[in-house]
């Protein structure tokens, strides 16, 4: 089987060092409090409907040094259809989708549910979560950011 190397376009953190690390610290700042399991599952649910490979790559291997099984990984693409996640973890599956997708906007019914789970600030950060993978994503996307690079 051959593969395909698909050319890097820009080495994003180089050329917009002040850019990345300011995204860098709305990461470390997003992550704050949350769960490190599910923190990784809305990482690559996001970066799943994104279709960024690098952030695949990144967060799938992050995932498993959290002590994520290859089942509910591999599962993640159909959650709504697994029974192996938590309900607080679809929820935060399905505000991960919406917000990802916001074209569509967020319903209110999943904002409720997650409002349920997560208390204010849990919520908060969740939301700064996804918008910080979403940054990632479109970063990496535009840029072909290899998976396995630095």
């Amino acid at each position: 089987m051959s593969t395909i190397q698909m050319p890097e376009r820009m080495n994003f953190s180089a050329v917009a060092p002040k850019v990345f690390k300011a995204v860098l610290a709305l990461d470390a700042a997003a992550r704050e409090g949350l769960d490190p399991v599910l923190l990784e599952l809305v990482q690559i649910r996001a970066s799943q409907i994104n279709r960024c490979a690098y952030c695949l790559d990144y967060h799938t291997s992050d995932a498993r040094r959290a002590g994520e099984t290859e089942e509910r990984v591999h599962q993640l693409a159909a959650w709504q259809e697994s029974s192996l996640y938590t309900a607080k973890e679809r929820a935060a599956l399905a505000l991960t989708e919406a917000v990802t997708l916001l074209p569509r906007g967020v319903p209110d019914d999943v904002y409720q549910e997650a409002a349920l789970r997560f208390d204010e600030r849990e919520l908060a950060q969740l939301i700064a979560l996804i918008l910080t993978v979403n940054a990632w994503n479109r970063m990496n996307v535009a840029t072909r950011k290899t998976p396995g690079t630095p």
